[in-house]
């Protein structure tokens, strides 16, 4: 049986002109969390894979700093996270959009979700890429996995829920609804067998405790 460690990105720089690079409190995120995970005794991993955004490889840098350790990751396009704001363009003309999401998080998540669910009842026309393509990648994510006893990931909050709702067979309604809950440098673990693959933990951050959640816990 292997052992995979996904991954969310740490805070990313939700409103600004780049958001796919890491807040300055993403970078402490990333760091704590590498501490956090050493401190409970978690090995460093056979095989390390990044997705190809910005934030994925600044979040595994913070962790691998904290381990001591200097790797170069490989690239797994499944990793990546679907192209919002692409699939936003495409989707804004149906009826069922809400608000302008610009600098109001709730009404992000809100456009986020109705998105989504239009995109997997394939309500829009056009998108930037094809609900089953994105579900086929993230499936090839977690079967390239099982080449290492021990692998660890970093990715985005849809992949990574699109994961999980693959691996518990859940209908697909529910990546969104596993995605919203999703906190920046969760951690989720799976345990990979020849013929299945089990979900062994979801969304824990081992960095954040009672004394720093008012600073380190955040969702965008």
């Amino acid at each position: 049986m292997g052992l995979l460690t996904v991954i969310r990105h740490a805070q990313a720089s939700f409103g600004a002109a780049n958001y796919d690079k890491l807040s300055e409190l993403g970078m402490r995120q990333s760091g704590a969390l590498g501490v956090a995970m050493k401190a409970q005794g978690v090995d460093w991993p056979e095989r390390v894979f990044v997705g190809e955004q910005l934030r994925h490889l600044e979040t595994f840098q913070g962790v691998a700093k904290a381990y001591g350790v200097e790797v170069e990751p490989e690239v797994h396009p499944g990793l990546n996270e679907f192209d919002f704001k692409a699939l936003l363009e495409a989707h804004k003309h149906s009826d069922a959009l809400p608000e302008n999401t610009t600098g109001d998080r709730a009404a992000h998540f809100r456009q986020l979700k109705a998105t989504v669910l239009a995109w997997q009842a394939d309500e829009i026309d056009n998108p930037p890429e094809d609900f089953g393509d994105f579900v086929a990648r993230v499936q090839d994510a977690l079967d390239t996995a099982k080449s290492a006893e021990s692998a660890m990931m970093f990715s985005s909050g849809g992949a990574i829920s699109q994961m999980i709702r693959l691996v518990i067979g859940a209908p697909a309604e529910q990546q969104i609804l596993l995605q919203l809950q999703m906190k920046n440098c969760a951690v989720n673990r799976f345990v990979q067998g020849r013929k299945a693959t089990y979900l062994h933990g979801f969304n824990e951050t081992p960095h954040i405790d009672a004394t720093n959640a008012d600073e380190m816990l955040t969702y965008s």
